[in-house]
């Protein structure tokens, strides 16, 4: 069984779990991370030095790094499956909005999430969560030229890189005290990110 370690409530366990659901993999998650510690206990950190969730062990195999793993889920349990393309310029596509996330939507978007879910209204700087706001609005508008005569975000369907953006586009949308402009294709991709039933279990429940 392969096993996942991880709060539920996080974008990145989120990825995994959203992933499995695709691929119809079976597993046990423990909870981990937050509010119910373990991350930083000596067993954990022999797994995943860095101390953050999610961290996979699979049949003695263990690997941390959310985008890592879901590469490594698919290849290792459906290396045919369509979400993970073959085709090295679809690949390669697909690959650039895995790492776009990481190094540049992620950081603009952690401080717009925190700031309005994670924090008490009372203790909310206005000020910065206007700028942040307006930072990541940025970067969405980008993915919204993106998607202008497109179903998905690469290839002709659905791969990891629409499953990792739609985790995120989730708190974009979610939040509702943000005045978002009108992005309609960005909309359109993101109401079919969510009929699909794995987002409806994994992504859907609300932020916290």
């Amino acid at each position: 069984m392969l096993r996942i370690w991880g709060r539920a409530n996080s974008v990145n366990v989120q990825k995994v779990l959203w992933c499995c659901e695709e691929l119809g993999l079976p597993f046990e998650r423990i909870d981990a991370g937050m509010q119910y510690g373990r991350n930083q206990d000596d067993d954990y950190l022999a797994m995943n030095p860095n101390g953050r969730v999610p961290t996979i062990e699979d049949d003695g195999f263990r690997l941390w790094e959310s985008n890592s793993i879901i590469r490594y889920l698919a290849l290792q349990y459906a290396p045919a499956h369509p979400i993970y393309p073959a085709a090295p310029r679809e690949r390669a596509g697909m690959e650039r909005w895995l790492d776009w996330v990481l190094t540049t939507l992620q950081p603009a978007e952690r401080p717009v999430f925190w700031g309005y879910v994670r924090t008490d209204p009372a203790d909310r700087n206005a000020a910065a969560l206007a700028d942040a706001t307006e930072k990541a609005g940025m970067l969405w508008a980008l993915l919204d030229r993106h998607l202008q005569g497109r179903r998905y975000l690469e290839a002709e369907c659905f791969t990891l890189a629409d499953l990792v953006m739609a985790t995120y586009a989730r708190r974009w949308f979610g939040i509702p005290e943000i005045v978002r402009p009108a992005m309609p294709d960005l909309e359109r991709w993101y109401a079919a990110m969510q009929s699909r039933p794995g987002f409806q279990k994994v992504v859907a429940p609300p932020l916290s």
